[in-house]
């Protein structure tokens, strides 16, 4: 097993100041904060970085920065994705990825290539790439579904490809990856409310975005859940799930984005098209967190 991935993973955001360029003291600020808070391990520029709005400089800027305050205390994933198989592995070739243990990589977006498609993506990234791989399957965001089967066949087939983020939201799809793949093989949950029942039922952690915001408690669930004690990690589950649908009902990362500024942990400023969280959700988390505190 892959015991660095295991656990509770933290999609980081990418603080930004008021004229939208990075807020490296906010960053340093959330690493602190998910260190100190139990995290086992920090995913920089996935879809909650924002990185599709971030140059090539910035998102090497926001790595180097990320590494150095970590200080080699987490392991770290870097999320590298795209719909350009050739572009994508050009740019694994040319990233300095000294200090980074693992990378993160999306299925397809936008073209919707079929599975054999999906497979040959992920085969060609395999190949070029020099670290282990987590696939993540997120149908909502790319619009085509990578199947259970698909993901077993990259899972025996690469050895560097080693777990999956899975945020398909289907339970039998994520259940038949977990009956049937390599025992070395991680299935992470990619949605915060699913997390308890994809361990419950064989999974070995998360890819969270709520986690870096409530990282305490959402660690400890995790853990909780993983040494099977069910009673605690209920609690601890139906204490953070109110958070859950407020956080991505203006998008992602706005949400969480305004959760961190609640908390006093980073800024809610986000890049266009994104758009600031409104003073009604700010509203509703506010007292999600009051009524989580009393």
């Amino acid at each position: 097993m892959h015991h660095k991935f295991l656990g509770t993973g933290v999609a980081l955001v990418t603080p930004f100041k008021s004229d939208l360029s990075i807020d490296f003291e906010c960053l340093s600020n959330l690493v602190e904060h998910c260190v100190n808070g139990g995290v086992n391990f920090l995913v920089v520029m996935g879809t909650t970085g924002e990185s599709v709005t971030l140059s090539k400089h910035e998102k090497q800027q926001v790595l180097e920065h990320v590494i150095k305050t970590n200080n080699s205390r987490l392991p770290i994933v870097l999320g590298v994705g795209g719909n350009n198989t050739h572009s994508l592995i050009s740019s694994i070739k040319a990233f300095d990825l000294s200090g980074v243990d693992a990378i993160l990589s999306v299925s397809p977006s936008y073209n919707k290539p079929t599975q054999e498609g999906i497979y040959q993506h992920f085969k060609a990234i395999s190949e070029a790439s020099p670290l282990p791989i987590i696939l993540y399957n997120v149908p909502s965001r790319t619009a085509s579904n990578m199947t259970s089967e698909t993901t077993l066949k990259l899972a025996r087939d690469f050895d560097n490809i080693i777990g999956v983020k899975e945020a398909s939201g289907d339970l039998s799809q994520i259940m038949n990856i977990i009956k049937n793949k390599p025992a070395e093989f991680l299935v992470l949950s990619g949605d915060d409310e699913l997390t308890l029942p994809i361990i419950l039922v064989g999974g070995n952690g998360v890819i969270s975005v709520l986690g870096q915001a409530i990282a305490k408690e959402f660690s400890s669930m995790v853990k909780f859940a993983l040494m099977s004690d069910i009673i605690n990690a209920n609690q601890l589950h139906y204490d953070l799930l109110p958070f859950v649908r407020p956080l991505f009902e203006e998008g992602n990362p706005a949400g969480v984005k305004k959760l961190l500024m609640l908390l006093g942990v980073a800024g809610d400023n986000v890049r266009l098209p994104l758009v600031k969280g409104s003073d009604s959700l700010e509203e509703k988390l506010n007292k999600c967190l009051e009524k989580f505190k009393s």
